[in-house]
């Protein structure tokens, strides 16, 4: 497999422009497959170019949770690719659309048929809206493999500021265990692996953001810590809100199981 980073705030120096944000590319198995889009869709489009992807050749793209600097860049990947299936967390009523039966709110028949919903007559389904009325979604809320080899974990946080949020992580089972690929991990990165471990028990590589960036330094080392020596987890790929402390301690911890994962680089496995 190959991950290649589109959109980041850190890198070696290049043409490419740094933003905050998240997106990469997979190539895993023939498939090729778009993880985010970032924060901007200007930046977004140019940094592709920029390194050659063509988003048309596609297989599908995932987006890991509804925040700005994840999706951003949807409006440009639908204008080169309207089709494109694209999975998201299911959310009522989010940014991603939804829908409910139209029998899901009590009825109160007495009422005037102007004072009903819908005159009375509500929808077999209520369809919620969304910025991307065109998109081609797949709502995704459960752990599924959504093609060979690629599950999808979505795993609802419980942290406060993103209570109830489903984030999507995704897993890619190879013979030497498991790559996982994550967003922000704002559920937590260790319940983002508990909830993988029904795919494979071992982790060769977790890359993206772990959401450390305002985390105290004694609890970037403790997580750290239990990613190395209570999940064993071979390899780690940090970006985009891992933040520079959560950085310096996975080096540090990890040593030259650390692989650089910056803005335009390509890591392959």
């Amino acid at each position: 497999m190959k991950l290649t980073i589109i959109h980041d705030s850190f890198g070696r120096p290049s043409m490419l422009r740094k933003d905050w944000g998240f997106a990469a590319l997979v190539e895993f198995d023939g498939q090729r497959i778009l993880f985010d889009t970032g924060n901007n869709a200007r930046t977004f489009a140019g940094n592709c170019s920029a390194l050659g992807i063509d988003l048309r050749a596609l297989d599908y793209a995932v987006i890991s949770h509804r925040h700005g600097d994840h999706t951003s860049g949807l409006s440009h990947l639908l204008e080169v690719n309207p089709g494109l299936p694209i999975h998201t967390p299911e959310e009522t009523y989010g940014v991603f659309g939804s829908a409910l039966f139209g029998s899901f709110y009590p009825r109160c028949h007495s009422l005037p048929a102007y004072f009903q919903y819908y005159d009375g007559n509500p929808p077999e389904v209520i369809r919620h809206g969304t910025p991307w009325p065109d998109a081609n979604f797949v709502w995704v809320k459960e752990t599924t493999e959504v093609s060979p080899g690629v599950f999808l974990i979505p795993v609802i946080s419980d942290v406060p500021g993103t209570r109830e949020m489903r984030e999507i992580s995704m897993g890619l089972r190879t013979p030497r265990g498991l790559v996982l690929i994550a967003g922000c991990s704002h559920p937590g990165i260790e319940k983002i692996v508990e909830a993988s471990r029904s795919i494979a028990e071992r982790i060769l590589c977790i890359f993206g953001g772990l959401h450390l960036v305002l985390t105290r330094e004694e609890e970037i080392r403790r997580v750290v810590s239990t990613l190395r020596d209570g999940f064993h987890v071979e390899h780690m790929a940090p970006g985009h809100c891992t933040g520079e402390p959560g950085f310096a301690a996975i080096r540090e911890i990890f040593g030259e199981r650390c692989l650089f994962a910056g803005l335009g680089e390509s890591i392959e496995l």
